[in-house]
């Protein structure tokens, strides 16, 4: 693929992914699966790895979850929500075995490091914060720096 059709590609990717996030994220209304949208993100990512002058700092890649809606409050999180990558393969799962053993400054191989894994159940990802034992605050990741305060509907 040359440049001008890796521009083209990464014009027409971010303007889906925006169109599915707007579905997802706003209207609630998702119009294709989760391993659809994870193939689009993953054709883009590559793109701009390849051709990096086409990376923007506005392309979805660079960004977590959706932005908050104007219905409810916004907060700001006072620790980035963060978003773990899909994962569908073994060398997908290696390559994060190796990410969180370099994050937790572990010697590849032989050190324990445990994992639990559940299904995944599509849903909202949420913040909850106590102090002093007392509930006091429920927010949506939104774009993972501030969300939806969703403290009365929880």
């Amino acid at each position: 693929m040359n440049r001008k059709e890796a521009e083209r590609r990464v014009r027409a990717l971010r303007a889906q992914i925006r169109r599915h996030d707007h579905d997802y994220y706003v209207l609630a209304r998702p119009t294709i699966s989760d391993r659809e949208y994870d193939l689009l993100m993953e054709e883009l990512k590559r793109l701009e790895h390849e051709f990096p002058e086409l990376a923007t700092p506005d392309s979805p890649t660079r960004r977590v979850g959706g932005e908050p809606l104007e219905s409810f409050r916004t907060v700001r999180h006072r620790v980035p929500m963060l978003s773990l990558d899909n994962t569908y393969s073994e060398d997908e799962l290696r390559a994060f075995d190796e990410r969180v053993r370099r994050g937790l400054e572990l010697p590849p191989g032989d050190s324990p490091v445990e994992y639990a894994v559940e299904p995944k159940m599509d849903g909202v990802a949420v913040t909850v914060i106590y102090e002093d034992g007392k509930y006091v605050l429920g927010a949506t990741r939104g774009n993972g720096v501030q969300g939806d305060d969703i403290t009365e509907n929880l």
